[in-house]
């Protein structure tokens, strides 16, 4: 099915460029500052980098726990759009907060809030994509969604990046310059959802129960139940849980780690920019590829480069190697990202996409924790960041091998239904 974007499917995929915008502050300038105020307060590099990935494990194993209940009462008729909201304000406040704390520990704090609300908004922005397109238009979207977020992304950021980088020739402070940034996001975040929250109706649900928590608790038990007679889904989820793992630490601790090895932060800076820039024409290819190729065929091409990408890491330490990098890291960044959410949603009933996109966030941006604490420990382990973030390479394997194991599995059930 082709055609242009719906108004609906737009408006979807504006909520990707708010957020995104997070995303990326989260990547690039957060752990920068966050080591400015750890370094203030007496603690080492090393300890800093330990400090911020155990701080976002934290967030994802609250998230772990909350999304599948929480998306579990949205798919009730009705609920979904405002535990949306409620979700992304909590992010919302909590990123614009961020530009009042002076000590490390409470800044870790309200980092760790603000991860929360975004993670959770994302639960039910996924499961969205059932109710704004219809299957056969999926991928498109998908990927369109996750191509727009990276680049309009940048404009806050380029904004930020005056401030934050220009501070003494504008002559303010470095925290005034990161409370700009941190408002700034916010404000971007917000504004560009409102067309979302708008025009966003619920197309897929189950009727309202008198008591809706404990029905969805029951719902959540039996979906859990149900999964072990869908080996497809079941085994998918698994191997999602450790692709996508490695995927969104190699996000988050990018640039913690560039710092932790000794590298110009501007410089981290503009070539993360660049893995942004590079991300969107790449993710729109990766949607158009999906007509002609098999989705599944994508990812995997997907998984196998950033095994390579996690083991060119281990020996990097020089400038023009972290550009290499996140080129590399955009060309498959959107791609691996927007097809999974896709092919999940093409194999899920729609009615249940909230309780299914509960799981698959426990098993996505829920599960990033095993990464970020194994680069964290490892790291202080052994006092070699480049050896914890080398050991990623085990979770894109096993990711790979277990997902050939679920489009086996897939592709036997699909035989099976035309015999």
């Amino acid at each position: 099915m082709e055609g242009k974007m719906t108004k609906l499917e737009k408006y979807w995929i504006l909520y990707d460029v708010g957020n995104s915008a997070f995303v990326l502050l989260v990547s690039t300038i957060l752990p920068i500052y966050f080591n400015y105020l750890a370094g203030k307060g007496g603690v080492s590099e090393v300890d800093a980098l330990a400090y911020w990935g155990y701080g976002a494990s934290v967030s994802t194993l609250l998230v772990a726990f909350l999304g599948p209940v929480l998306g579990t009462v949205a798919d009730t008729d009705g609920y979904k759009k405002p535990i949306f909201t409620a979700c992304m304000m909590v992010g919302v406040i909590g990123c614009a907060a961020l530009s009042a704390p002076s000590s490390w520990r409470m800044f870790l704090v309200i980092f760790v809030i603000a991860k929360v609300g975004y993670s959770a908004s994302l639960i039910f922005y996924d499961a969205m994509l059932s109710d704004v397109t219809v299957p056969e238009r999926m991928d498109q979207v998908s990927s369109q969604g996750y191509a727009w977020g990276y680049i309009g992304s940048c404009v806050p950021f380029v904004v930020s990046l005056l401030f934050v980088l220009g501070n003494e020739a504008i002559g303010i402070s470095m925290p005034a310059a990161m409370a700009i940034a941190f408002l700034l996001n916010a404000g971007w975040w917000f504004g560009v959802t409102v067309p979302l929250l708008k025009t966003y109706k619920q197309r897929h649900g189950v009727a309202k129960k008198e008591h809706v928590i404990r029905e969805s608790f029951g719902r959540l038990f039996k979906i859990l139940h149900d999964m072990k007679g869908e080996r497809k889904i079941f085994l998918f989820l698994v191997a999602f849980f450790f692709y996508i793992d490695g995927v969104y630490t190699i996000i988050e601790m990018a640039t913690a780690y560039g710092s932790a090895i000794g590298l110009d932060t501007q410089g981290l800076l503009l070539a993360l920019l660049v893995t942004q820039i590079v991300a969107f024409p790449c993710a729109l290819l990766f949607g158009k590829a999906a007509k002609k190729y098999k989705n599944t065929a994508l990812i995997k091409v997907c998984i196998v480069s950033y095994f390579f990408i996690a083991l060119f890491a281990i020996q990097l330490d020089k400038q023009w190697e972290f550009w290499l990098l996140a080129v590399c890291v955009g060309m498959f960044q959107g791609g691996i990202q927007a097809l999974s959410r896709s092919y999940f949603a093409s194999i899920i009933p729609p009615e249940r996409s909230g309780e299914y996109f509960g799981i698959f966030d426990i098993c996505g941006k829920g599960a990033s924790f095993i990464g970020t604490a194994l680069v964290g420990a490892i790291t202080q382990l052994t006092q070699n960041p480049s050896i914890g973030v080398g050991m990623l390479a085990v979770l894109f394997g096993i990711g790979f091998a277990v997902f050939g194991a679920a489009t086996r599995e897939a592709d036997e059930e699909e035989q099976g239904l035309c015999k």
